[in-house]
C-alpha cells in the first residue's frame, strides 16, 4: 500500500495499463500538461504517441474516442467534468450506448470516459459541480462507476480500461487532493460489485463518492448512540450490485439512501424502488432518500454548504427512522 492522492492512484492505475496495453491512448483538453488532478503527470514523456490534446470541444473528444474503439483501440477520454458532457449527449447516448446492440455484438466499444462531478465546497456554481449519474444510468449500454475510496479509484479505473463496453468513470472533485492508501502494482475492483465500507447491525446506509465518506462519519457518530449502521458504498452505479443491498436490508430491516445529486429521480429513486419490490417484507420501516434539492447548486459557500449532504443531515434522517 502507498499514500497517495486520489489523483495520483488514478495515475498510478493508468500507468500501469498504458505499459500493459499498447491500445490504450488518453485523449482531452490539456493531458499533455497532466491534467486537472495530475492524473497524467508526466505521461506526455512516458507516451509520447499516446497522449492526444485535443481541442476545447466534448463533441470532438467524444467522435475520436467512439471512432478509434470501434477500431479496437482503447482510448481513455478526459472529459474535464460531467456538466461538459452534456454537449456531447447525442454521441454518448444514441451512439457510444448503442454500437454493440446494433452492430449484433460484432463491434465492442472498449472506451472509458472520465468525468469530474460534485461540488468541492468552493463556489464553482450550478454548471459546474453536478451529479448527473442517473441520465447515464438510465441507458443501456454504459456502465458507470464511482469510487469513494483511493483503493478503489485505481482497481475501477483499471477494470474500465479493460472492459470492452463503454464505462463512465466519475472522479470526485471533493476528494481529489485527498490522501488515503492505495495498493501497489495491479489491482482490479470489479465492475458491477458493491462494498461493505461499515458493519452493522439496525440500518443500512447506501451510497457512492463523496457522500459515501459522509455516510461512514455519521455511522461511527450513530454509533455512539447505540444505532449500528452499515454503510454500503455502491461504487458501481450501473449495473447496481441488488444482491448486496437486499442482503443488508435483510439483516437490517431499515434503509436510508443518501446521493449528492438532486433527489428528484435521483439514482436513489431506482435503489428504493429495488428494496420496495424484492425486499419489502424486509423493512421495518418507510425508506428515506436524503438528496439535493430541487435547485440549481448555488455559488455562496453559505447556500452551497447547505446544499450538500453531510454527515449531520445523514445522521439525523437515521435518527427519524427509530
Amino acid at each position: 500500500m502507498t499514500n497517495v492522492t486520489f489523483g495520483e492512484a488514478i495515475r498510478d492505475a493508468v500507468r500501469y495499463e498504458m505499459n500493459r496495453d499498447p491500445d490504450i491512448f488518453v485523449a482531452g483538453e490539456d493531458v499533455q500538461y497532466g491534467g486537472a488532478y495530475t492524473e497524467f503527470l508526466g505521461f506526455a514523456d512516458e507516451f509520447p504517441d499516446r497522449i492526444i490534446p485535443t481541442p476545447i470541444s466534448e463533441t470532438a473528444i467524444m467522435g475520436l474516442g467512439l471512432g478509434s474503439a470501434a477500431l479496437r483501440l482503447r482510448p481513455l477520454l478526459c472529459m474535464s467534468k460531467i456538466d461538459f458532457m452534456m454537449v456531447a449527449f447525442d454521441e454518448v447516448i444514441n451512439q457510444a450506448s448503442k454500437f454493440r446492440y446494433m452492430f449484433g455484438g460484432k463491434v465492442e466499444l472498449p472506451m472509458v470516459m472520465q468525468a469530474n462531478y460534485g461540488m468541492t465546497l468552493r463556489g464553482q456554481a450550478a454548471q459546474h459541480s453536478q451529479s448527473l449519474e442517473a441520465l447515464f444510468c438510465h441507458m443501456p449500454g454504459i456502465k458507470v462507476v464511482a469510487p469513494s475510496t483511493h483503493a478503489d479509484a485505481k482497481g475501477l479505473m483499471i477494470a474500465a480500461l479493460r472492459d470492452n463496453n463503454p464505462v463512465l468513470y466519475m472522479q470526485p472533485m471533493r476528494l481529489m487532493q485527498a490522501r488515503g492508501d492505495a495498493p501497489d502494482g495491479e489491482y482490479v475492483v470489479p465492475i458491477g460489485k458493491a462494498s461493505i465500507r461499515r458493519e452493522g447491525s439496525d440500518l443500512t446506509i447506501v451510497s457512492w463518492g463523496p457522500v459515501c465518506c459522509e455516510a461512514v462519519l455519521a455511522a461511527e457518530t450513530l454509533e455512539k448512540e447505540g444505532i449500528h449502521a452499515e454503510v454500503v458504498d455502491l461504487r458501481t452505479l450501473s449495473p447496481i450490485d441488488k444482491d448486496t443491498i437486499l442482503n443488508s436490508v435483510a439483516k437490517t430491516s431499515r434503509l436510508l439512501i443518501a446521493h449528492e445529486a438532486v433527489k428528484q429521480a435521483g439514482l436513489g429513486a431506482e435503489i428504493a424502488a429495488i428494496v420496495a419490490e424484492e425486499g419489502m417484507d424486509y423493512l421495518d420501516a418507510p425508506i428515506k432518500r436524503l438528496g439535493g434539492p430541487f435547485a440549481p447548486i448555488p455559488f455562496s459557500p453559505v447556500l452551497e454548504a447547505g446544499y450538500f449532504i453531510s454527515a449531520d443531515k445523514i445522521a439525523d434522517a437515521a435518527r427519524e427512522m427509530f
